[in-house]
């Protein structure tokens, strides 16, 4: 009978899925196809890595793996928190899923990996997080450590892949590895192209986990979906990306992070906007305040001047198949203090000194795009490799 009950809910599950997506043929992501992995888990000791992306229609991986009789152990979940969004670099707290009672451990901050006493008992590992794209985007970072964990302990990992809403191109600089931090671990461009799928593939074929361990590792793939696909999040991701058109704002403009420079943080439309006191007045500004989801936002209280880009895709800035460069060194050259225009971090998300450099140089966007191309062509012959989609 309980096996019977199990089978009916799946049932309802795979048939909302179908009512929700199928008819408009618009991308599935693999969380909802239950029976392909049902067998992988059932009897198996569980650990779930997610956060509020992680939905099966309107319910919950988590909750809906728990009423099917799944045994999930532990929780682990990446920057931003599991349920309820943190601002960003905000420390996150282990303890117990207020939902379930099932113990809750952070992967954020000083404990970025699961530990051998993490993994205790643990079979299998699922991965079901909504990433946008971003070399800098910290779901991926996380994955690896997710990826050689499993592989030093012995543990399956199976990612549940969802579609990536810029995943339509491939663009930037490729990370130089001394550079090499939680916001940019891999020789990859800045928008990779690739789902976390295609992605966990990639870490694991091309040996950058620690040592060249490999990690057993399955995806369950998306259905109806290719890297032509335009795909318009459900969840918002985290804090400040409320919306597509910050979504696809985001590779081009995350790099005024690692400037004096406000991206609209403490407004209603982060990620829309940047902005700063020195710069000129052109019509429009912004106060940042202390809301949620940035409670300590960059040039707090202080009046910002700049350019909107609330209305980017009604304008067709976005979306594009390529960064685009000129915002970040339009506002540099538009600042009175140059030496006062970056920070440190701004190497850090550039994955290293060079564009910074090429900036301050005085060189065009069209300039600096044309030293990237041999390493893009290199990078697309190793993208192809793992991609589960086409193109």
């Amino acid at each position: 009978m309980k096996k019977l009950l199990y089978t009916i809910i799946l049932s309802l599950v795979v048939l909302s899925s179908s009512v929700c997506y199928g008819a408009r043929k618009t991308p599935i992501p693999g969380s909802y196809q239950i029976e392909l992995y049902r067998d992988m888990i059932e009897g198996k000791s569980v650990a779930v890595v997610a956060n509020q992306t992680s939905m099966v229609g309107q319910t919950h991986l988590v909750d809906n793996l728990l009423s099917i009789g799944i045994d999930i152990r532990v929780i682990f979940s990446p920057e931003h928190g599991f349920r309820n969004l943190a601002d960003a670099g905000e420390r996150i707290e282990n303890g117990k899923d207020t939902e379930t009672g099932i113990s809750l451990i952070s992967l954020y901050g000083t404990h970025l990996k699961p530990t051998t006493e993490d993994l205790a008992g643990i079979d299998i590992i699922i991965f079901d997080i909504q990433d946008v794209g971003a070399r800098f985007y910290t779901y991926i970072s996380t994955l690896h450590y997710i990826l050689e964990s499993c592989a030093e302990n012995n543990v399956k990992c199976l990612v549940l892949d969802r579609p990536n809403p810029n995943g339509f191109y491939f663009d930037g600089n490729i990370l130089d590895t001394a550079y090499s931090s939680f916001v940019g671990m891999h020789p990859v461009p800045i928008v990779h192209g690739m789902t976390m799928g295609e992605y966990a593939q990639m870490i694991n074929g091309e040996g950058w986990l620690k040592g060249g361990v490999k990690c057993d590792l399955t995806v369950i793939k998306c259905k109806n979906y290719t890297h032509k696909t335009l795909y318009e999040l459900p969840v918002k991701p985290s804090p400040n990306l409320p919306n597509q058109t910050s979504v696809y704002l985001y590779p081009s403009i995350c790099f005024f992070e690692g400037t004096n420079v406000s991206l609209g943080r403490g407004t209603p439309f982060p990620f829309q906007v940047y902005g700063s006191p020195k710069l000129p007045d052109k019509g429009f500004s912004f106060t940042p305040e202390s809301v949620p989801g940035a409670k300590n936002p960059p040039l707090l209280g202080v009046k910002c001047y700049g350019t909107d880009l609330r209305n980017a895709i009604k304008n067709k800035l976005i979306p594009t198949s390529k960064l685009n460069l000129d915002w970040v060194i339009d506002a540099y050259r538009n600042y009175p203090e140059k030496d006062k225009f970056f920070t440190s971090y701004f190497d850090v998300l550039a994955g290293g000194p060079v564009l910074r450099e090429q900036i301050q140089k005085g060189m065009t966007s069209k300039e600096i795009r044309a030293t990237w191309k041999e390493a893009l062509t290199k990078f697309a012959k190793i993208r192809e490799k793992y991609l589960l989609y086409s193109n």
